[in-house]
């Protein structure tokens, strides 16, 4: 799957805006923040649990 450039990517940020509305759309991003700082704070534990300690 290729990632849309150029004009489809406006249009998605287009329907996007339509969709959630200008006033929620700051909330929406600092969830999206969150969450991905969230996941990959989960990642990095993990790799730490199952990574054997250096000799």
């Amino acid at each position: 799957m290729r990632v849309p450039q150029g004009p489809e990517l406006i249009i998605i940020l287009v329907v996007i805006l339509v969709l959630f509305g200008g006033s929620k759309l700051p909330g929406l991003a600092r969830s999206l923040g969150q969450a991905q700082n969230e996941f990959k704070k989960g990642l990095k534990s993990t790799d730490d649990e199952t990574d054997p300690p250096a000799a």
